[in-house]
């Protein structure tokens, strides 16, 4: 992609980038490599540990996240039963499964430090979000920096301050140790003090890091890029967010800090390091994403239990 991933460019938006929600227009619709027949070859040889495919409540009922498998269906069949369902498939690191997507998400950044003063994140990764139509991603955060980038469909994204009450150091710590995000808690008043922005084919959406937000499709299949950034000073947040949900949920401790830097910063660093890895962290992580159900070949759009005979 030789042209400029960005169309609609301004001064105000280098201004603007990270510290308020930003609607921008891009052209990464128009590539091939998010056509639906691209996406379901992608779908065929997926590994199994890249990806999540998770079935959620109905707006407005009683809020359930499950996960599960595809079942080794091919590719367009997946996409057939996400269209007639209610649930998102989320192809985590696409950018290491496919060089294609590598080399794109390398001009993104390349553009973006051309266009945002300073902006030079040291890693960052991509997914590939395939949801059925008015399915939702419930009030959650992100560690990382994080946009969205609208290829097909439409959705409509709510954010919300990245202050107290919407979210907390308290809430970052349970993502950072336990892996996942839709546990925060949510008021409908909250509502009231959101940014609500609606996107379609050609729009992608950027927010302050940690702002809390939540996703409404519109009545139609939606496929979204997620890219997620991490630079040196949030690199150090996260170790944070981890050592102090271990203090918290592991040793009973009130975490005293949340600085970055300094002897408390490097302890909590080395605790971290040797405890991410233990049976405790992935007992706790395991418990709560246990994979339940997987696909139905026969009838697209409805699931199996794995408990059940198929």
């Amino acid at each position: 992609m030789n042209d400029p991933i960005f169309t609609s460019w301004d001064e105000t938006h280098s201004a603007l980038w990270g510290h308020q929600p930003l609607r921008l227009q891009h052209r990464l619709h128009q590539s091939p490599l998010f056509s639906r027949e691209a996406l379901a070859d992608l779908i065929d040889t997926y590994p199994r540990d890249r990806y999540s495919l998770v079935h959620m409540g109905a707006p407005g009922q009683r809020k359930f996240w499950r996960e599960g498998e595809t079942g080794g269906l091919p590719g367009a069949q997946v996409i057939e039963s996400i269209a007639q369902g209610r649930m998102w498939l989320n192809l985590r690191n696409v950018e290491t499964v496919d060089r294609r997507y590598r080399d794109t998400l390398d001009a993104m950044f390349e553009e973006l430090a051309r266009r945002v003063p300073g902006f030079s994140p040291a890693k960052s990764t991509c997914g590939i979000l395939i949801s059925s139509p008015n399915a939702q991603v419930y009030y959650h955060a992100d560690l990382p920096g994080q946009h969205l980038w609208q290829i097909i469909g439409a959705k409509r994204v709510y954010v919300y301050p990245s202050t107290p009450p919407f979210v907390t150091p308290r809430h970052l710590e349970d993502i950072a140790l336990f892996d996942v995000e839709v546990d925060m808690p949510y008021a409908p008043w909250y509502d009231a003090h959101a940014q609500v922005m609606e996107l379609s084919p050609g729009q992608m959406l950027s927010w302050p890091l940690n702002a809390p937000h939540r996703v409404e499709n519109l009545d139609c299949l939606n496929v979204s890029m997620t890219v997620s950034f991490v630079d040196e000073p949030i690199r150090r947040k996260q170790i944070v967010n981890l050592a102090n949900g271990m203090l918290r949920h592991r040793f009973g401790r009130e975490p005293a800090s949340h600085a970055i830097t300094g002897p408390g910063y490097w302890s909590k660093a080395v605790m971290q390091k040797l405890l991410r890895d233990g049976a405790w962290v992935k007992k706790e992580r395991a418990a709560r994403r246990a994979v339940d159900f997987r696909l139905d070949a026969a009838r697209p759009g409805q699931i199996l239990e794995l408990s059940a005979p198929a």
